[in-house]
């Protein structure tokens, strides 16, 4: 299976596991300059050189090698569970992609057709009941994660310990795993510990949310968005994910975690 997910420097000083949802462009971005002394130019999602991915070809064997030898820092972000798929709601399913079309083709006509969700139009400002149709889609992504049904799980909105057990059980180990949250503080332990070509200041790192401006503001505060079925069905979803990294399910409100990240905890659970 190999590594799935796995981004990693040329010079092999940062080896990460991408959660989507959770700062990834950024994490791309400081990775690219940390090697090169330049951002990429354009949503580091799309870069095909100047750093290893998995998903290209070439970079398998120097990931695997990496490692294998733990070569580099090897690091994942999380973010709270409630924030992470309201946000995969408003920029997904709400919004409207860079390619200018909505998210992978017929499937918000789909979720209209199917679930009732209802989610505007740039023309009309995108006004429709974001807490009614938010609710709607959370029906769907349940049904998807527990059913396949009708489709496999979207990597937006399934649970990041399922993103981050890949990792662990092919053999990887996480020296840091850190909260979206508390970005800098996390990313800085990263870059101390890592050996990098070019040195980063995070407080020159613009923040490259390549997701802002698709779609709707949300315009309630998070808890507005759970009512109870709607917390079951969060519970049902992401239970490991609160559980392990420490998130408040009893206070939709406070993206805060509670504690730190337990690694022995996340590699045992995770790594069977």
């Amino acid at each position: 299976m190999g590594f799935p997910g796995v981004w990693m420097t040329e010079s092999e000083s940062m080896i990460y596991r991408v959660v989507p949802k959770c700062a990834c462009s950024t994490i791309g971005q400081i990775m690219f300059y940390s090697d090169h002394g330049r951002f990429f130019d354009g949503d580091i999602h799309d870069s095909t050189d100047g750093m290893h991915k998995w998903a290209q070809d070439h970079s398998h064997d120097p990931i695997e090698r990496a490692v294998r030898a733990h070569a580099g820092v090897t690091f994942t972000c999380v973010r709270n569970p409630y924030a992470r798929i309201l946000s995969s709601f408003f920029d997904k399913i709400a919004g409207i992609q860079r390619n200018g079309r909505r998210y992978r083709g017929n499937l918000v006509p789909q979720l209209i057709q199917r679930y009732g969700i209802d989610v505007g139009t740039a023309e009309n400002g995108f006004d429709f009941d974001q807490i009614a149709s938010f609710r709607r889609f959370l029906l769907f992504a349940r049904d998807t994660v527990r059913f396949r049904k009708p489709m496999e799980p979207d990597i937006h909105w399934s649970a990041m310990s399922g993103h981050i057990s890949t990792f662990i059980v092919n053999g990887g180990r996480y020296d840091q795993i850190f909260f979206t949250e508390a970005f800098n503080a996390g990313m800085d332990k990263v870059l101390a510990q890592a050996e990098t070509p070019v040195s980063v200041d995070l407080t020159q790192v613009p923040r490259f949310n390549e997701s802002e401006g698709h779609g709707p503001k949300r315009a309630h505060k998070v808890s507005d968005y759970f009512d109870d079925l709607s917390r079951h069905l969060i519970w049902e979803i992401y239970k490991d994910d609160f559980q392990l990294f420490k998130y408040d399910f009893d206070n939709p409100d406070n993206k805060m975690p509670l504690a730190e990240v337990d690694l022995n905890e996340v590699h045992a659970k995770l790594g069977r």
